[in-house]
């Protein structure tokens, strides 16, 4: 009903704050933003001076994952849907998933029915039209069945795919299901954690050589560390939820330093392109990160790194953008079961307070900070390593460093290693403000900025691998390009030569501009540290390796700021190219340092043995070969 009002509300075009969004009257307005209020009805305002105060204007997403998560109901024949949203109509389809038993990787096998959804509603009838030689996966013999469904609107669009457990044989009832994952986080030569999600609070445990790991209460959120293994083992292990129980394997790490051979893969970008159909599964190109991770499995890679842009995002309403994750986790958790996907975070990932309707508009990363912002959200929808910097506390331009006044950057700013080689992962779009151009007087980060902190960060890091005999090869992955070639030269860290955009923090500038910043990131990863032997990034929806050297062009003419000397070449390997809408190449003043480009899909798969990384660049549409290089 809330929801309801407030959906009606914002198609009405009147901007109010709705019952179901009630933040902006009860939170304190974080001390970093400027010309940020309330007003004497407690709606937040942007007022810069001399300027006619705009209200914040929210309106909720058509879609949102609470609808699709809940109201599944068990009935004589099968399954009742009532998505709570009695203006969507389209088609539910439906089909039995086998168990990890019957297929290592395993989606839904759709049945030849679809069901109609009217007025928010659609009923399976599995007893009526599932037996016989229809009943792949027995559940007439177990009374367990398997059930994946996705739904599609009355316009075509993709808009959920899900999955349920039931039991009986008619009537049934809605079991305990993992609803998604499981998926393998976090893994060490010693070690993982299992992560998945319950549509039940249950007590999940994860027993492995006979060894049992739990949750220590019922939940429906389960992160379980699993410990005391040995290194470079296959392990089999099993999850138990309720009366179910399903079993997976994975690898643990070699140990550090064993310079054991491995292949890594890394890919960007792969929200929601054109081509209709599973292209874009409400936010995600389905079809390009399904095909990466069947390409993954096929080729052996101990893990894949995804830096950025996983969802369509810029979304006022977090159940919308949680939608949006929860359809990319769906698309990689039959791989992601067996081996890491880990995730970083781009500028897709932003979640706003918007001030005033599109076009025009002023919006800023939504507060309070530490549940809300797109930081605290992208976190709580993945599980990445925790050994990054707080955030931006602290910092000199802290304007109240007794307060929390920045977002977290826990889970968004993190590293990990994998034998001698380590993957250091950046967020160059923490506390981002993709209006801050047009609107600098509310305050914010710009696009591809990394400010002080998470600098400072990078700098002690690489200084301690530096120092670790173990690690070989230090990778460093961001989403923005610290050269773009096609598709970002007006920002990234180029901003077309301007070096004026830079982080604003209660209405002070910083002191660095966007291109002494980048080269200060570049003095860390060439003159400081021997290790770092390419720079991983996305943004720009292509394929593009180039080499960075110290007599390419790489400043505007004129450009009257101090000039880095690099000691060294470093190679940036841009690989944007999982699935978003394409970007074709643009003349850069560095154009002659590319070595390759190509808008066609990309995963690039990195070959490590010892000393030397090999890479090769697939096409997972096509498999055809693409690039070929040392590192």
């Amino acid at each position: 009903m809330i929801k309801g009002l407030a959906f009606l509300i914002g198609l009405l075009g009147l901007g109010c704050l709705p019952a179901g969004d009630l933040m902006s009257a009860t939170v304190q307005i974080p001390k970093v933003y400027s010309n940020i209020s309330s007003n004497d009805s407690g709606r937040l305002v942007y007022a810069p001076r001399g300027d006619r105060p705009t209200p914040r204007y929210y309106r909720p997403g058509r879609y949102g994952l609470s609808h699709f998560r809940s109201g599944l109901t068990g009935t004589v024949q099968g399954l009742a849907f009532d998505f709570g949203d009695s203006n969507l109509s389209g088609t539910l389809y439906y089909g039995f998933i086998y168990g990890p038993d019957e297929a290592r990787h395993a989606y839904p096998i759709y049945f030849k029915r679809s069901s109609k959804i009217a007025g928010g509603q659609a009923d399976i009838d599995i007893a009526g039209q599932m037996t016989v030689a229809y009943d792949i996966i027995d559940w007439q013999k177990t009374g367990i069945v398997r059930l994946g469904y996705r739904v599609v609107s009355s316009e075509g669009r993709f808009i959920y795919d899900g999955k349920i457990m039931l039991d009986g044989t008619g009537p049934f009832a809605v079991d305990t299901s993992i609803i998604e994952g499981p998926f393998i986080n976090m893994l060490t030569d010693h070690g993982a954690v299992v992560s998945f999600e319950t549509n039940f609070a249950a007590r999940g445990e994860v027993v492995v050589n006979e060894r049992r790991f739990d949750d220590s209460l019922p939940a429906t959120h389960h992160e379980i560390a699993l410990s005391g293994l040995q290194p470079d083992r296959e392990y089999i292990y099993e999850v138990r939820y309720g009366r179910h129980r399903d079993r997976y394997s994975f690898r643990t790490a070699p140990a550090p330093g064993s310079r054991t051979p491995f292949v890594f893969a890394f890919a960007s970008d792969g929200r929601g392109g054109p081509g209709g159909g599973e292209r874009n599964i409400f936010g995600v190109n389905g079809y390009i990160m399904k095909r990466i991770a069947v390409l993954c499995g096929q080729a052996g890679v101990r893990f894949l790194q995804f830096t950025g842009d996983m969802v369509d995002g810029y979304a006022l309403d977090i159940d919308e953008i949680d939608l949006q994750y929860a359809n990319w986790k769906r698309v990689i958790e039959p791989f992601a079961a067996y081996f890491p996907i880990t995730a970083g975070m781009g500028n897709h990932e932003s979640v706003v307070v918007q001030f005033g309707e599109e076009p025009h508009q002023a919006a800023v990363d939504r507060f309070p900070f530490a549940t809300e912002s797109a930081e605290a959200i992208f976190a709580r929808n993945v599980v990445n390593p925790v050994d990054g910097p707080a955030g931006e506390d602290g910092a000199v331009y802290d304007p109240d460093p007794a307060a929390i006044d920045f977002p977290p950057c826990t889970e968004t700013v993190y590293s990990y290693a994998y034998d001698n080689v380590a993957m250091i992962v950046l967020n160059a779009n923490y506390w981002y403000s993709y209006t801050l151009a047009d609107y600098p007087a509310t305050s914010g980060n710009p696009h591809g900025y990394i400010m002080d902190n998470q600098l400072a960060w990078l700098r002690a890091r690489l200084e301690a691998l530096e120092g670790d005999s173990a690690i070989d090869h230090i990778l460093v992955s961001l989403h923005t390009p610290l050269f773009p070639n096609g598709g970002h030269l007006d920002d990234a860290m180029w901003y077309g030569g301007n070096n004026a955009p830079r982080a604003i923090v209660a209405g002070t500038s910083v002191a660095q501009g966007i291109i002494e910043r980048r080269d200060e990131l570049l003095d860390l990863l060439v003159n400081r540290s021997s290790k770092v032997r390419a720079v991983l990034v996305g943004d720009e929806h292509n394929y593009c390796r180039m080499s960075i050297t110290d007599d390419m062009t790489r400043y505007p003419a004129g450009y009257a700021g101090r000039r880095l000397v690099l000691s060294r070449p470093l190679v940036q390997i841009t690989d944007g190219a999982a699935g978003a809408p394409y970007y074709g190449r643009e003349e850069a003043p560095w154009s002659n340092q590319v070595r390759s480009f190509t808008a066609q899909p990309a995963v690039v798969l990195f070959s490590v043995a010892g000393k030397r990384i090999s890479a090769k660049v697939i096409n997972p549409d096509t498999m055809n070969e693409i690039d070929v290089f040392d590192l």
